[in-house]
């Protein structure tokens, strides 16, 4: 394949010392693919805070560029200031900021009802000291009461002050294609790069495409549904979904792709792999 694209990837931080020697190999195998920053999730109500910060700093302390995801759900205004000082303090200058999802059974709380909120008050507490990321949903965010809501509400987000976006998986390259298509016509103009979720199980599949909003196309679904228990075959189907879907990507000229790891390498490498026509 001609065209060369770059990467970033998204991890979600260990908490057993297995996991933890597991995303150092996985780290060390995607690091081959040059990837422009590895980034860490923050938990539900900014559960994993403490290991979000730890798994930061070994990915700095090991040479790559590590960007931590911040939340403003469930999150104080002095919560987040000590987090973006800490951050600072180690020389940490990207950011994904994410309203956050609140843990099952708690009422939400905190002094950020929406990211937008969140952009805003790191902007003021630190200027232009970090490059934030927000998240985009081409397929609209659950919560949306309609198409142009979200589309006003990822605006303010841009208007907030950040710096580009990240977007929601999805199976269907229009729904990506259509949303650039409405951000240009809303004079949204900041790189949106594609989120690109890789397929492992339809039950995990499915879990995450609710909780997000994501559809999972009638054909996909059934075909995954048809292997049963057979993994091995139910992946490697999904390893030429994702790479075709990719491609399509990569031949409109997308600026990177951003993959959700799930900590995991060998799938993604062989999409890549794909991808570059290896």
């Amino acid at each position: 394949m001609a065209k060369k694209v770059s990467y970033s990837f998204e991890f979600f931080p260990p908490n057993t010392p297995e996991g933890i020697k597991n995303l150092a190999d996985t780290r060390q195998q995607l690091s081959t693919f040059k990837p422009e920053f590895y980034s860490v999730t923050f938990g539900a109500g900014g559960s994993t805070r403490d290991r979000t910060l730890e798994t930061v700093l070994e990915i700095k302390n090991e040479g790559f560029n590590a960007v931590p995801h911040i939340s403003g759900i469930s999150s104080t205004k002095i919560e987040i200031k000590t987090l973006l000082n800490q951050y600072q303090q180690h020389g940490i200058k990207h950011l994904v900021a994410l309203r956050g999802d609140v843990p099952q059974g708690e009422v939400p709380s905190g002094e950020f009802k929406h990211a937008n909120e969140l952009v805003s008050f790191i902007r003021q507490e630190t200027n232009d000291y970090f490059h934030i990321e927000v998240a985009a949903y081409p397929e609209y965010h659950p919560e949306a009461t309609s198409a142009q809501i979200d589309i006003q509400n990822f605006k303010n987000k841009v208007a907030a002050g950040a710096n580009s976006a990240i977007t929601q998986f999805f199976f269907n390259a229009d729904a990506y294609f259509r949303f650039m298509d409405e951000c240009l016509i809303a004079d949204i103009d900041v790189p949106i790069i594609p989120g690109v979720m890789p397929i492992y199980n339809i039950k995990q599949l499915a879990r995450f495409a609710s909780n997000c909003g994501a559809e999972i196309p009638r054909w996909l679904r059934i075909k995954l549904e048809s292997y049963g228990d057979d993994l091995p075959s139910l992946r490697s189907f999904g390893v030429d979904v994702i790479s075709e879907l990719c491609e399509t990507l990569v031949s409109w000229d997308v600026p990177s792709l951003h993959f959700y790891t799930l900590n995991q390498a060998g799938i993604i490498s062989r999409i890549i792999q794909n991808i570059e026509g290896n």
